[in-house]
């Protein structure tokens, strides 16, 4: 310890010794310390994908809102062999909390202790409770979270493209084809494991993307019949029929894919190929599927679209909006959007040929090349913005 930094080694060390001796909040060591984190980003989401597994978060949320636990307690309902466990998670949990994804306080002992094996560290035993980010990785009243969401970008079939990626800029094709020899598309079809992993993520984040839309688009009101193009298992017109009874719902996807489609009331699963063409309804809805594609298979995907309506029809497009530049850091939502819809861009980057995440005007773009009169920008909800096509 360096002479300034001297302290009293009988006495816990406190929050604002921390502060005073180690944070250094001039520019310069600002800088140095996002170095530090970007050089070693790759900590979080591996720590985190790792509680997630162990249901530490399920387990806190069932102990009731506000409740915080200490690790003894957490590790108590974890079958674990490893006499370190405690220890181990205690230190997991604090990286979490330093993230803001955990809170943390810490109840005072009588006894001095440093990193034993139940979470307690100079005098001090540390409890831990759920942030307000926390709830979208629990499982909510209707089942679903984004854990799912998370194992299928940290499965080792996806992670495996970014080491391919720097290949893929020097020597051209896809990170994912160049790994697995294939679109990640027709890998699912081949991968029944990740098949699994990949339909379940997708309909859990669904799930909450579609229930948050319902709160506020109301353009589904006056149909009668919705096709869901590139549906998946059906989820999205499950939920919109469930509100809407009166609408029919073509459930439209790959065969491999609709055969593992569940039945739902006033849903039809209709298995084919959106490139050749797509089933006629009032209007169709399409969910993070334009992001999958280049201009030129979304254009060929929208004019199939444009045939498929009637007069007045209309495509519903659920799609993130890449802003024409970064916004300010003073703006944090808009910032934190941002952020999410540039690394799903990456995402996109690494796993489709030619997909990407989007501005309004390349959207505004696509709508009119392929035959499309307008294009609505109608709300936002879970980052995500809600468009009409008009026929």
């Amino acid at each position: 310890m360096e002479p300034s930094a001297k302290t009293n080694l009988g006495k816990s060390s406190t929050s604002s010794n921390y502060n005073d001796y180690h944070v250094n909040n001039d520019e310069e060591n600002q800088h140095w310390s996002y170095a530090m984190q970007l050089a070693s980003s790759s900590v979080l989401p591996m720590v985190m994908q790792a509680v997630v597994e162990l249901d530490v978060l399920e387990i806190m949320a069932e102990a009731g809102p506000g409740t915080h636990l200490s690790v003894l307690e957490i590790v108590s309902r974890i079958p674990t062999r490893n006499p370190d466990a405690t220890a181990m998670l205690d230190r997991m949990l604090q990286l979490l909390a330093n993230h803001s994804v955990l809170t943390c306080s810490v109840q005072p002992t009588s006894a001095v202790v440093i990193n034993n094996s139940s979470g307690s560290s100079d005098g001090g035993r540390r409890l831990y409770g759920l942030a307000p980010v926390a709830q979208y990785f629990v499982r909510n009243k209707d089942g679903v979270s984004l854990r799912p969401l998370m194992s299928m970008l940290q499965d080792k079939v996806f992670m495996d493209s970014w080491y391919e990626l720097k290949g893929a800029f020097v020597d051209g094709g896809i990170p994912f084809n160049r790994v697995h020899g294939t679109h990640a598309f027709a890998y699912c079809g081949k991968d029944p494991r990740f098949n699994d992993v990949f339909n379940k993520a997708m309909c859990d984040h669904t799930n909450i993307v579609i229930r948050k839309i319902l709160e506020s688009y109301k353009g589904f009101e006056q149909l009668k019949h919705l096709v869901d193009v590139g549906g998946g298992l059906g989820v999205a017109l499950n939920i919109i029929t469930s509100k809407y009874p009166s609408i029919k719902g073509i459930n439209f996807d790959l065969p491999h894919v609709i055969q593992h489609a569940p039945t739902y009331p006033g849903v039809e699963h209709v298995g084919g190929d959106m490139f050749v063409s797509v089933p006629k309804g009032d209007a169709i809805f399409m969910k993070w599927i334009l992001h999958d594609w280049s201009d030129d298979h979304c254009l060929e995907l929208l004019k199939n679209c444009h045939k498929a309506l009637p007069e007045n029809g209309k495509v519903i497009v659920v799609e993130g909006i890449v802003p024409l530049a970064p916004p300010d850091n003073t703006m944090a939502a808009a910032s934190a959007a941002a952020k999410v819809i540039s690394q799903i861009d990456m995402i996109m980057l690494t796993q489709n040929t030619g997909g990407m995440e989007r501005t309004q005007p390349e959207f505004q773009a696509l709508a009119a090349e392929a035959g499309f009169t307008g294009i609505r920008f109608e709300c936002f909800a879970s980052n995500f913005c809600v468009m009409e096509f008009y026929k």
